[in-house]
Protein backbone atom coordinates (compact mmCIF):
# COMPACT_ATOMS: atom_id res chain seq x y z
CA UNK A 1 0.00 0.00 0.00
CA UNK A 2 1.63 3.02 -0.75
CA UNK A 3 -1.05 5.43 0.74
CA UNK A 4 0.10 3.99 4.03
CA UNK A 5 2.92 6.13 5.57
CA UNK A 6 0.69 9.12 4.58
CA UNK A 7 -2.13 7.85 6.52
CA UNK A 8 -0.27 6.85 9.42
CA UNK A 9 1.82 10.33 9.57
CA UNK A 10 -2.10 12.41 9.05
CA UNK A 11 -2.97 10.47 11.83
CA UNK A 12 -0.14 11.55 14.16
CA UNK A 13 -0.34 15.23 13.44
CA UNK A 14 -4.41 14.80 13.82
CA UNK A 15 -3.45 13.67 17.31
CA UNK A 16 -0.91 16.14 18.23
CA UNK A 17 -3.04 18.89 17.23
CA UNK A 18 -5.89 17.89 19.42
CA UNK A 19 -4.52 19.21 23.10
CA UNK A 20 -3.65 22.14 21.07
CA UNK A 21 -7.12 22.96 19.47
CA UNK A 22 -8.81 21.35 23.00
CA UNK A 23 -6.77 24.44 24.91
CA UNK A 24 -7.76 26.91 22.48
CA UNK A 25 -11.53 26.02 23.40
CA UNK A 26 -11.03 26.16 27.14
CA UNK A 27 -9.40 29.44 26.80
CA UNK A 28 -11.93 30.69 24.16
CA UNK A 29 -14.80 28.99 27.10
CA UNK A 30 -13.63 30.58 29.19
CA UNK A 31 -13.18 34.13 27.71
CA UNK A 32 -17.12 34.01 26.41
CA UNK A 33 -18.21 33.22 30.58
CA UNK A 34 -16.01 35.87 31.87
CA UNK A 35 -17.64 38.04 29.32
CA UNK A 36 -21.20 37.28 30.06
CA UNK A 37 -21.31 35.38 33.11
CA UNK A 38 -19.04 36.50 35.72
CA UNK A 39 -20.61 39.64 36.90
CA UNK A 40 -22.76 37.42 39.21
CA UNK A 41 -21.41 33.70 39.01
CA UNK A 42 -18.14 32.76 39.61
CA UNK A 43 -16.31 30.95 36.25
CA UNK A 44 -13.64 29.46 37.89
CA UNK A 45 -12.12 26.87 39.98
CA UNK A 46 -12.41 28.68 43.14
CA UNK A 47 -13.54 32.08 44.23
CA UNK A 48 -17.41 33.26 45.34
CA UNK A 49 -20.03 34.30 42.98
CA UNK A 50 -20.03 38.30 43.24
CA UNK A 51 -23.76 37.51 43.40
CA UNK A 52 -24.06 35.34 46.80
CA UNK A 53 -27.45 33.80 44.80
CA UNK A 54 -26.30 32.87 41.81
CA UNK A 55 -24.62 29.38 41.45
CA UNK A 56 -20.49 28.85 41.49
CA UNK A 57 -19.82 27.11 37.50
CA UNK A 58 -17.42 24.73 38.77
CA UNK A 59 -20.64 23.46 40.83
CA UNK A 60 -23.33 22.99 38.00
CA UNK A 61 -21.94 19.41 37.48
CA UNK A 62 -24.12 18.59 40.82
CA UNK A 63 -27.16 20.07 39.14
CA UNK A 64 -27.01 19.32 35.88
CA UNK A 65 -25.18 16.91 33.38
CA UNK A 66 -23.09 19.54 31.54
CA UNK A 67 -23.63 17.94 27.79
CA UNK A 68 -27.70 18.94 28.64
CA UNK A 69 -26.52 22.75 28.32
CA UNK A 70 -25.58 22.70 24.44
CA UNK A 71 -29.25 23.31 23.51
CA UNK A 72 -30.12 26.20 26.08
CA UNK A 73 -26.55 28.01 25.13
CA UNK A 74 -27.41 27.20 20.94
CA UNK A 75 -30.80 27.84 21.01
CA UNK A 76 -30.93 31.16 23.70
CA UNK A 77 -30.48 30.56 27.83
CA UNK A 78 -33.22 31.79 29.68
CA UNK A 79 -33.94 31.76 33.45
CA UNK A 80 -36.63 32.03 35.70
CA UNK A 81 -35.24 34.99 37.44
CA UNK A 82 -35.27 38.42 35.59
CA UNK A 83 -31.97 39.92 36.58
CA UNK A 84 -30.53 37.50 33.99
CA UNK A 85 -30.22 38.34 30.06
CA UNK A 86 -31.09 35.80 27.43
CA UNK A 87 -27.51 34.87 25.94
CA UNK A 88 -27.28 32.74 22.76
CA UNK A 89 -24.12 31.37 21.53
CA UNK A 90 -23.12 30.14 17.96
CA UNK A 91 -22.02 26.02 17.69
CA UNK A 92 -18.20 26.93 17.99
CA UNK A 93 -18.85 28.72 20.92
CA UNK A 94 -21.09 26.32 22.74
CA UNK A 95 -18.48 23.92 22.41
CA UNK A 96 -15.78 25.83 23.85
CA UNK A 97 -18.09 26.90 26.87
CA UNK A 98 -18.93 22.96 27.54
CA UNK A 99 -15.52 22.16 27.20
CA UNK A 100 -14.48 24.87 29.92
CA UNK A 101 -17.31 23.74 32.02
CA UNK A 102 -16.39 20.48 31.77
CA UNK A 103 -12.97 21.40 32.79
CA UNK A 104 -13.73 23.25 35.84
CA UNK A 105 -16.54 20.76 37.69
CA UNK A 106 -15.95 19.98 41.37
CA UNK A 107 -17.04 16.27 42.26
Amino acid sequence: MKFWPTVVAAAFVAAAMRPVLAAGDLKRGEELLQRDCAKCHAIGRSGESPDKAALAFRTLGRHYPIESLEEALGEGLMSGHPDMPEFQYDADDVGAIIAYLKSIQQR
